[in-house]
């Protein structure tokens, strides 16, 4: 909105950086991901479609220019930093492609969307970036071979049920960096905030600012198994922003 607002056109690239968080998994989550992990092993078929960029958009609409999620530490030019791969992405930027796709491709068919975390400029930040694509890596090893993910579901990993606590939950953030490339070059930076842990704290406001507005807010998109912002858009918006504790900024 702002791209078209400030120069007339759409960003043809948009990748999202997380900069700073605070929070923690629990073991709901967690036991998911190993049996996302079990599956895939067994069924090539579960495999195919984890590795799809593209697997969750409309039938005959699972094309497009992006590829795999980022796998291994690269400094960004345009962001000014070292990354590493983002646990999340996998599942984000695929709800971000089924929006564009059911919204028509505002931004074009040659749109593309990624994720991953800000590590820091210089030498500093290549390590911290290379030090947490190898603990992600090794909870990856760690979760695909059956002896250590028995033995980490043991000792290691918090159990179904188990999770952040009240102070834990109240205590988390986090700090998102949007980094917008339009076809002339240009460059628009946004900044995302939320005042909750991430998964549990933040999470849980917009599910129920999401029931709200599907309840009570006059909505124009069809019915269907649609994405949050194909279905709610700037009513959803309006809603995180007031009640929910999220910020949404234009940093230059």
């Amino acid at each position: 909105q702002e791209a078209a607002r400030r120069h007339g056109s759409c960003c043809e690239e948009i990748a999202l950086f997380v900069k700073a968080t605070s929070g923690s998994a629990s073991g709901g989550t967690l036991a998911s991901m190993m049996n996302i992990v079990k599956e895939a092993r067994t069924n090539r078929d579960v495999a195919r479609v984890l590795a799809d960029p593209y697997a969750l958009n409309p039938v005959d609409e699972r094309h497009g220019p992006d590829g795999r999620d980022q796998q291994k530490v690269l400094h960004d030019a345009d962001a000014g930093t070292w990354t590493a791969p983002f646990i999340m992405a996998g599942v984000n930027t695929r709800v971000v492609r089924r929006s564009h796709a059911l919204a028509g491709y505002p931004y074009g068919k040659d749109f593309r969307y990624r994720e991953a975390v800000m590590t820091g400029q210089g030498a500093g930040g290549w390590l911290k970036g290379n030090l947490m694509a190898l603990a992600l890596g090794a909870l990856a090893m760690g979760i695909y071979f059956r002896p250590t993910r028995r033995l980490m579901r043991r000792f290691v990993l918090p159990k179904p049920g188990e999770g952040p606590d009240a102070k834990a939950r109240e205590a988390g953030f986090f700090n998102l960096v949007q980094v917008g490339k339009l076809p002339g070059g240009e460059i628009i930076r946004t900044r995302i905030t939320g005042d909750r842990d991430p998964g549990y704290g933040s999470t849980s406001k917009m599910l129920a600012e999401a029931a709200v507005c599907l309840a009570r807010d006059e909505l124009s998109s069809p019915g269907g198994v649609l994405t949050p912002a194909f279905a709610m858009g700037n009513a959803l918006l309006d809603r995180l922003r007031r009640n929910a504790g999220l910020t949404f900024d234009v940093v230059d």
